[in-house]
């Protein structure tokens, strides 16, 4: 694509790039006031998908997801991110962030932002979804609303299916507070009257196991109501008083704890790895206690009591107008047949090869294959595997893996490869969060199939998408290659957009073999050539590359940097952002999660513009373009501009050399996005997002043009 023709054009954003005569005065690009702060912009980013559960444009029973997808997204803020800020209150560390804030001050700000999303989630809730819903036939019967029908049938499966499972546990000096487990549904229960011993309890937990579900599908009995749904929550409380006989409940109220669900192992310290991580897994259930959720009628006194069990906060409690765990109503749409309240479903396409066949080897010699997901099929990639598993002539298989799925069509081709006597080498990575165990056990079968399993470098996530295929063709000795953008799993294929490169190119082979022996071996091999890696060159080479288009600028030449990613965090980065703005660089920032760059503030960023898709589909793939004087120059990567991507993990941004395929990335998987005017927000230099509209103008929605172009 030529510098005439960059993929802005239609975003009359930046003006002409300003000389070194007239660009303002330098400024500090190191003060607080010049950036956001993460977990802030975090909760900016779950807003924007509850949005997307207020749309009326969107399909009901999606809408419910949606609601759902944000509640799961704050159990793993609460997990992850303020148990760390309060790890560090407690420690005393009160070390301020490029934005300026300490921990303490952090919480506080996190505390006020939350209790405003959880209110305006139940708000969301009960006056738009559960009343929508009830008009498509589909309800959520509160107990005042049961029919005598219902009541025999409840208390029939209570009697059945919860009586035998429940163990309340009255508090008396024998049977102290429970430890409950993390996200567990509880419910307080107050009592009058004496127990068989003559015991006067006054209060008891019961503790509702995982296993039963939160919404319960009632029979049909009505064809006029054919998705009647109760909360398991009701059920229990009409009916807890058969867990107490003789007594009289006076009361009964639904909590959850969310509890630190960071493990701790010192990677310097262990032999093993992996057992030492089997040894943390079960703490994870039971670390320090970060958030009480509580029902909205639960007593003060009994809210105190619960705090003080919990050592929390007022600022903690999160009182609840429904269900304390809203994300269990997932289940709910795939209880519904109902088509018509859901989005559309789709066959993603095939990619064309430039030869025709069912032989994956042979169609990537014929050129590099370009995959866009979900739009196109993972299918290649399993196939891609599954063919190299079986081939006589392959002899060896090299692979990451981080997250896989259950039932991997990918780990069954390895099992088999490395059963079948080929030499396979997998790389697992034990510490990606909340997989932690279900890759402690792919590691166990594949090792018990004869493959080679290693973890990794210490110190560093392997997050690095890569397949390496040795073949040998007559006396040649062939390398195939897959890099993504995302990881191996089928079913996040279908969810998530992300590229990935089928290639036999020689020098990306070597390349990828080079960082392969790295993380299984030890020495120092040498450079790539067209690879760049996370932590040794690609925060370097980005920071070179952000250089040259500011150089360019300010000898007056077109410059242009557009980058496609989840999260921009890392401060020299965002230095680097800010001179090439002030410079005159037009620069185009999507970001799908948190920013911690402020864009539009004039003599500073004024020429950046940060712009966040949400939609149907999870952004997820990482682009980076640089037009490079029209020479353009087009990378994709499983990094984020983060600075555990850069320092923390091993992380690989590969070329898209292929000249077709680059212009391929560039009108798929930016041009849709920069002109995307329905499920673009904007960002403003307050951190706050602001959604585009198409007004007068004709709608564009990036994800539904690309189903349409490359949806077959």
């Amino acid at each position: 694509m030529s510098s005439t023709q960059t993929p802005s054009e239609t975003q009359p954003h930046a003006s002409t790039p300003k000389t070194r005569a007239n660009r303002p005065a330098t400024r500090d690009l190191s003060r607080p006031e010049w950036y956001l702060n993460r977990e802030l912009s975090l909760l900016e980013f779950n807003r924007r998908v509850l949005d997307l559960a207020k749309d009326q444009k969107v399909p009901l029973l999606e809408r419910l997801k949606f609601l759902c997808i944000v509640s799961s997204n704050l159990d793993e803020f609460f997990e992850v991110r303020v148990a760390g800020l309060k790890e560090q209150v407690t420690h005393g560390v009160e070390q301020r962030g490029a934005d300026g804030l300490t921990p303490s001050e952090l919480l506080a700000r996190i505390a006020m932002l939350t209790h405003q999303l959880v209110h305006e989630q139940y708000v969301v809730l009960n006056q738009s979804l559960i009343p929508q819903l009830a008009d498509q036939r589909i309800r959520f019967l509160k107990r005042a609303d049961w029919m005598p029908s219902h009541i025999r049938w409840m208390r029939r499966f209570f009697s059945r299916e919860l009586l035998p499972l429940l163990s309340p546990v009255g508090l008396d000096p024998a049977h102290p507070f429970p430890k409950l487990l993390n996200k567990s549904l509880n419910f307080l229960v107050t009592l009058e009257g004496t127990d068989a011993f003559g015991r006067p309890n006054g209060t008891a937990i019961v503790q509702v196991p995982r296993s039963l579900p939160r919404v319960i599908h009632l029979p049909v009995r009505n064809v006029a109501w054919p998705h009647d749904f109760a909360f398991l929550s009701s059920v229990i409380h009409a009916f807890v008083h058969q867990l107490f006989p003789g007594m009289h409940v006076t009361g009964c109220y639904q909590f959850r704890v969310t509890r630190n669900s960071n493990l701790f192992v010192d990677e310097e310290d262990v032999d093993d790895l992996r057992r030492a991580l089997e040894g943390q897994l079960p703490e994870r259930r039971f670390g320090d206690e970060v958030r009480l959720e509580v029902a909205d009628n639960c007593p003060p006194d009994l809210v105190y009591f619960l705090r003080e069990q919990f050592h929390l906060d007022a600022r903690d409690v999160y009182q609840c107008h429904g269900p304390v765990n809203l994300h269990r109503l997932m289940a709910v749409p795939d209880l519904v047949d109902r088509p018509d309240l859901k989005f559309q479903p789709f066959t993603p396409g095939i990619p064309t090869t430039p030869v025709p066949s069912e032989d994956w080897f042979d169609a990537i010699r014929q050129g590099d294959i370009l995959l866009h997901h979900p739009y196109q099929s993972f299918a290649p990639v399993t196939e891609f595997l599954r063919q190299a598993a079986t081939d006589p002539h392959v002899l060896t298989i090299k692979q990451t893996l981080y997250r896989t799925g259950a039932d991997s069509a990918i780990v069954q081709s390895l099992v088999d490869a490395a059963r079948g006597g080929k030499e396979v080498t997998v790389v697992i990575e034990l510490r990606a969060r909340f997989d932690e165990e279900a890759n402690i056990e792919l590691a166990h079968d594949l090792e018990e199939a004869g493959a080679h399993v290693v973890y990794g470098v210490v110190g560093h996530k392997t997050h690095a998408k890569m397949s390496l295929v040795l073949r040998r063709e007559g006396r040649m000795l062939r390398s195939y290659t897959h890099l993504g953008t995302g990881n191996y799993h089928a079913r996040n294929a279908r969810l998530y957009t992300d590229f990935g490169l089928l290639t036999c190119d020689a020098a990306i082979g070597r390349d990828v073999r080079t960082v392969f022996q790295q993380l299984t071996s030890l020495g120092r091999p040498g450079r790539l050539k067209h690879l760049l890696q996370s932590p040794f060159t690609l925060h370097a080479t980005l920071l070179k590359w952000i250089g040259r288009e500011t150089d360019r600028a300010k000898q007056g030449r077109p410059a242009h940097i557009i980058a496609k990613m989840n999260a921009l965090l890392e401060p020299q980065i965002i230095r680097a952002l800010y001179k090439a703005s002030q410079a005159g660089v037009k620069i185009d920032l999507i970001v799908r999660g948190p920013c911690a760059l402020r864009p539009g503030i004039a003599g500073l960023s004024e020429h950046i513009r940060v712009r966040s898709i949400i939609g149907r589909f999870l952004e997820h793939s990482r682009i980076f373009y640089f037009l490079n004087d029209g020479d353009d120059r087009v990378f994709l990567s499983s990094a984020d501009w983060m600075d555990r991507n850069f320092f923390r993990r091993i992380e690989v941004a590969f070329p898209v050399l292929d000249k077709t395929l680059r212009q391929r990335v560039i009108d798929e998987g930016l041009r849709p996005y920069l002109e995307d005017n329905t499920h673009a927000w904007i960002l403003h230099r307050d951190g706050t997002y602001k959604r585009q509209t198409p007004g007068r103008r004709a709608a564009r929605s990036s994800q539904q043009w690309l189903m349409n172009k490359l949806v077959t």
